[in-house]
């Protein structure tokens, strides 16, 4: 099993590195490869050196970690939550984090230092989300159950997707526009900042998931079992559950409300036949970071004329797998 994952890991890399080769080259101000060659000498011309570095290599590098993230965060949900369907729309995490940018619409574009406030104001905003999806969806005496977190997550989830809408009336038309850009799901984030949030966040959060790697596969088994094996499961679920939202109010402020990337990419990877955990959170990481350029890419060359949200396209891909999960609910799980 361990010579399986390494030559996925292996492969996946690999893909990556083509796409990302790919998508410096193409979009509506092309790249050639003798652009790429003079930059390794260095003799690169003032257009190439901006395309790359101050267009080019920041998105991608957003798309791929702000990817891992989404990916990571749905693989942590699925596993705590005990189910197959969960990602982090599920728990309101996506609508909690655009009314943290509302709230930063509304209240802190002024100030042009404050812009990288964004973030922080989206994991502000999906942390208020899961807190109150568990403080509804707690009972003395059944404590966290799962299928009511879930339920409870699609109703608060629904009801700030409506305060959202309501607040747009209070925004101008350009923020407006921002706004609509950024719930469907377009990466906006394409600066060195972000990539630097973005890689920090994984820094700190993967090497913890990993590290609970045990606990997530003794919590697949059930409560029940977590505690015959000595795991204080309530501590580790919210502990994990925090991580989950960390990832995904983070990735999701640099990327906007990317659908079905958490649900599909971890079951991608366990129909592999992968299902422990130190294998699963590396792999998941990779794929989620490459479906997410890869739609990021595609929605840039689609249209002759301006460019379809990666959101559109994780859609336009992710429905019908979803579809398909719910059709064979066994290999889903």
């Amino acid at each position: 099993m361990k010579k399986r994952s390494l030559k996925l890991l292996i492969i996946l890399l690999i893909c990556i590195a083509g796409l990302l080769i790919v998508s410096l080259l193409v979009g509506k101000l092309a790249i050639s490869g003798k652009d790429l060659l003079e930059v390794l000498s260095g003799n690169m011309s003032r257009r190439t050196e901006l395309l790359l570095f101050e267009f080019r290599l920041p998105r991608i590098f957003v798309a791929l970690l702000a990817g891992a993230c989404l990916a990571l965060s749905g693989l942590i949900l699925q596993t705590v939550l005990r189910n197959p369907l969960a990602d982090p729309g599920i728990l309101g995490i996506n609508a909690g984090a655009g009314i943290g940018v509302m709230f930063y619409l509304l209240f802190l574009t002024g100030n042009t230092n404050l812009y990288y406030l964004l973030p922080l104001c989206a994991l502000a905003g999906a942390i208020l989300s899961v807190i109150l999806t568990i403080a509804f969806s707690y009972s003395k005496m059944n404590g966290l159950v799962p299928i009511r977190l879930i339920l409870t997550g699609v109703a608060i989830g629904a009801g700030m997707n409506a305060v959202n809408i309501l607040l747009t009336t209070k925004v101008d038309s350009e923020k407006y526009r921002f706004l609509v850009t950024w719930l469907a799901g377009s990466i906006w984030g394409d600066n060195w900042n972000f990539v630097l949030i973005l890689f920090l966040t994984i820094l700190v959060i993967f090497p913890l998931a990993l590290f609970k790697s045990k606990v997530l596969d003794i919590l697949m088994l059930g409560e029940d079992q977590a505690i015959l094996l000595g795991i204080n499961a309530s501590r580790e679920r919210n502990l994990l559950l925090l991580f989950a939202v960390i990832l995904a109010g983070i990735g999701v402020s640099a990327t906007g409300g990317i659908g079905f990337l958490g649900l599909i990419a971890p079951h991608m990877i366990k129909q592999a036949d992968f299902s422990k955990h130190r294998q699963l959170l590396p792999l998941v990481a990779l794929l989620g970071g490459f479906l997410l350029l890869g739609a990021d890419t595609i929605g840039r060359v689609v249209l002759q004329s301006g460019e379809l949200p990666a959101g559109t396209i994780i859609a336009v891909l992710g429905a019908p797998y979803f579809l398909w999960m719910l059709l064979h609910p066994l290999k889903a799980q």
